[in-house]
């Protein structure tokens, strides 16, 4: 069975340009297995270091040291606003601007109660997902940051499909059911993806 490093036609992975691809950090790293397990232990050690910390989610700054935090011991370009077009998100140069949009967006919606806490850290995942701010790692992050956020919010974490989103072929198909529905403007099925 193969198992490519960088394979472009694996959907679950937004493709990386020949030199974000040579950031990566560990020259071990061979195989898309390998990556894979590289970057979940960096996230757990992300995990651990954001739960210890209980800073405030809707910080602009906060967000970038996560996502290097999430993947800086695997690449250099973490934390680093993506410069290159994508076939995902939105124009690279709009990317802090529209960081910062959702930001100040998900932090009106906190202080007037627009939203129950669920759907405003699914609105505010939904959204950086869209926007896809760094090279690789998107969802991922923006599901982390809704975790942190409903937690700051007074909720528990949230399960997505009680599964990896990176190898679960049916749950990471809800997944993106319930996010095309959610760039409808429906967002009961991410809501209740995110809980499931």
């Amino acid at each position: 069975m193969s198992d490519p490093l960088f394979d472009d036609d694996d959907e679950a992975n937004t493709p990386l340009t020949e030199e974000e691809r040579e950031q990566l950090i560990p020259s071990y790293i061979t195989l898309r297995s390998e990556l894979n397990e590289a970057e979940q232990v960096n996230i757990g050690d992300a995990l651990s270091w954001a739960s210890a910390r209980r800073r405030d989610v809707l910080d602009q700054n906060l967000l970038s040291e996560l996502h290097r935090r999430m993947f800086g011991e695997v690449w250099r370009w973490a934390g680093q606003y993506r410069k290159s077009p994508r076939n995902i998100g939105i124009d690279a140069y709009l990317i802090p601007t529209e960081v910062r949009l959702a930001v100040d967006n998900a932090r009106y919606w906190v202080e007037n109660g627009t939203y129950p806490p669920d759907e405003i850290a699914v609105r505010f995942s939904h959204r950086i997902v869209a926007i896809h701010p760094f090279p690789n790692g998107n969802g991922r992050f923006s599901r982390l940051i809704a975790d942190l956020l409903v937690e700051q919010l007074g909720r528990t974490a949230f399960t997505w499909g009680s599964a990896s989103l990176v190898d679960a072929g049916a749950t990471r198909a809800h997944y993106i059911e319930a996010l095309r529905a959610a760039d409808g403007h429906d967002f009961a099925a991410l809501i209740s993806f995110a809980r499931s």
